[in-house]
């Protein structure tokens, strides 16, 4: 077998892309169903159609775009990722999983290698949830999960529905019911992603095959105290809500520091302090507690931690503590099959890799359920992600997609 990706026609291609952008000079702010969303999807058809593969759109704007097999009856590859980004985002996330899907396929095509099964290349929609706080929006619509209800509920902070967004952008949520995937014509999923976090960097390691992928519990933490004086107060007279809170978050992270599956992580994200005046012991804080871990016990013993640390808390420092659910997802375990395959292609490219989990949610998590999944990382220089700096250097960005396309062949025979 003998695959060769042209790394400059995707870089050309990535470059072209990043231009579609409502913020020049300041990152990249390309929201799904935005003026420039459109530009990047006209171009991406024209590309698709350069290349003979067939589009079709569904009624929540995800694109897949389908090259035949020699069996046209056989269950598809399919591979992409999205390319909507964040406010001020970078050029890298989601971009680098489409278009390397594209040159993968273009790979295949080119080499004149044959095939059973379709190949197709996916853009969902709406990965990012910039518009309507709700990530992965396009893929839940795809699987199911978001229906037409959903779509009308969700909206951006001007009051926009989603629905209403897809409607004047030429697309008909209505037809989603109609459209969702069906899991008997997909043999498998593998989506190149940028990693987004240090490992690979960390370790020298430029592919990462992704095992797993964490699970989410999301809390908000209220503490109500009394508001004083801040000079005329005695430290020992105080209900102080901030320096409980203070108290609680050093807590919490020692909680995930030991926790026993070794893979839980606890991020406080936001904090809100009222009355926020420099004079007055605050009357009320609010904080978030963003719990992640690929195994449900961790979730569950830094959850658990939190509600028992937070009871103690109350009683000693005479304030009232609640904590507050307020969303959550279960990990998701990728296909091992797939990630053998992944390895089995690494070895032959003597191609360092690392076997790892991924703690952000991607597209692929949609699919794990429903179709065999798989995720390939690249590294992220520094760890930076969502932000003008992200970067990822051309040869990993090479490597990564030359992985991707002896995956994708394999897996089409």
């Amino acid at each position: 077998m003998s695959l060769n990706v042209d790394i400059s026609r995707l870089m050309s291609r990535l470059e072209i892309l990043s231009g579609f952008n409502a913020t020049p000079g300041k990152g990249i702010t390309r929201f799904s169903y935005s003026p420039e969303d459109r530009e990047a999807r006209k171009y991406l058809e024209a590309l698709f159609s350069s290349m003979g593969l067939k589009t079709t759109v569904d009624g929540a704007g995800n694109m897949r775009a389908r090259l035949e097999g020699s069996d046209p009856g056989a269950p598809a590859v399919l591979s992409g990722s999205h390319i909507d980004t964040v406010l001020h985002g970078g050029k890298y996330d989601g971009a680098v999983g489409t278009l390397g899907a594209i040159e993968a396929v273009q790979a295949i095509m080119e080499s004149g290698l044959p095939r059973r099964c379709p190949l197709e290349v996916a853009v969902f929609a709406e990965e990012e949830g910039s518009n309507f706080g709700s990530t992965l929006a396009g893929s839940k619509a795809l699987v199911g999960k978001y229906t037409l209800a959903h779509m009308e509920k969700l909206k951006t902070p001007e009051g926009k529905s989603m629905a209403g967004l897809l409607r004047e952008g030429g697309y008909a949520p209505e037809s989603m019911a109609d459209n969702l995937l069906r899991p008997e014509t997909i043999k498998a999923m593998v989506e190149l992603h940028i990693e987004q976090s240090v490992v690979l960097e960390s370790r020298g390691v430029p592919v990462g095959i992704v095992e797993a992928v964490a699970g989410i519990r999301v809390l908000e933490i209220r503490i109500r105290g009394v508001p004083n004086h801040a000079g005329a107060t005695p430290m020992t007279l105080r209900q102080d809500p901030l320096a409980a809170g203070a108290r609680l978050m050093g807590t919490i992270e020692d909680l995930a520091k030991k926790s026993a599956t070794g893979s839980t992580v606890a991020t406080v994200g936001k904090i809100l302090c009222r009355p926020n005046v420099s004079n007055i012991i605050p009357e009320e804080v609010t904080f978030t507690v963003d719990i992640r871990d690929v195994q449900d016990a961790g979730i569950e013993s830094v959850a658990a931690g939190i509600e028992k640390a937070a009871e103690a808390l109350a009683a000693s420092r005479d304030v009232s503590v609640d904590v507050v659910h307020i969303s959550e997802s279960a990990p998701v375990l990728l296909d091992g099959h797939i990630a053998g395959v992944t390895e089995t292609c690494a070895r032959r490219r003597n191609f360092r890799y690392a076997r790892m989990n991924s703690g952000a949610v991607h597209d692929a998590c949609m699919f794990a359920p429903l179709v065999p999944t798989g995720m390939i990382f690249i590294p992220s220089k520094g760890g930076r992600s969502h932000v003008p700096e992200e970067f990822t250097g051309k040869e990993d960005i090479g490597k990564g997609v030359s992985l991707l396309a002896d995956v994708l062949y394999e897996l089409s025979k």
